[in-house]
């Protein structure tokens, strides 16, 4: 297996008002839908906090589809062709879609780091970035996590530049993910190393061994469109 596996990055964001229950319910059913599917290198169908985000109960509302790509190509014909994502599309109230392109990634999911890596310096400073973490909790640590986040909700929601954010998950409790969306580098690097309580839960993460697996990517946001 490759440490980095591809380079086109699309993120989904589906919203639902009449079809909640459905939605739910592929959760549990969705990768029969997803076997083989041509160009897909790596794939996440996620469920999303509720409240400001990041809180432990669901948003039944909002789900999300991580999906890396081989080639254009063949994202364009998943979005234009594929059963699967025609149903979201059918059911979803809305359909948001990120196009993203990796600048920086440390670390691991499920084992394998799935985005590459663009190299071409020619993006410029103030483009709009999208930063995704992922963490594998340690059982033992789940309480010490938790209790972190209403504190990280609220300074995040307080920081400059900043427009979306939402924690997204794959296992209840133990796999937790967030999304967050910026107007620049600029603003992600001053919450980054301006905000003290944002350093101190970094801090007691390392110190405390908090996760068994993480994963931190930076990313261009290259389109921002709505397909409904």
């Amino acid at each position: 297996m490759f440490d980095k596996m591809s380079g086109i990055v699309k993120f989904f964001i589906f919203r639902f008002h009449k079809n909640k229950f459905w939605a739910f319910t592929q959760m549990g059913i969705h990768k029969k839908f997803l076997y083989n599917v041509k160009g897909l290198k790596f794939y996440r169908l996620l469920g999303t906090g509720g409240k400001t985000g990041f809180g432990l109960y669901p948003d039944f509302k909002t789900y999300c589809f991580l999906s890396v790509w081989e080639n254009k190509s063949d994202a364009l014909f998943f979005i234009e062709k594929n059963k699967f994502i025609l149903q979201y599309i059918e059911k979803a109230k809305s359909v948001r879609v990120l196009s993203l392109v990796t600048f920086q990634s440390i670390g691991k999911w499920s084992g394998i780091n799935p985005f590459l890596i663009d190299l071409d310096d020619s993006k410029p400073k103030n483009q709009k970035i999208a930063i995704l973490t992922r963490a594998r909790i340690s059982p033992i640590k789940i309480f010490r996590f938790w209790k972190s986040i209403p504190k990280a909700s609220k300074e995040i929601s307080k920081a400059k530049g900043v427009y979306f954010y939402k924690g997204i998950g794959e296992i209840p409790f133990l796999e937790q993910a967030t999304i967050s969306l910026w107007n620049s580098v600029e603003d992600v690097k001053e919450f980054a190393y301006g905000s003290k309580i944002h350093k101190n839960i970094i801090r007691k993460t390392k110190k405390e061994n908090w996760y068994l697996e993480e994963l931190f990517c930076r990313f261009y946001i290259n389109n921002d469109y709505y397909l409904k």
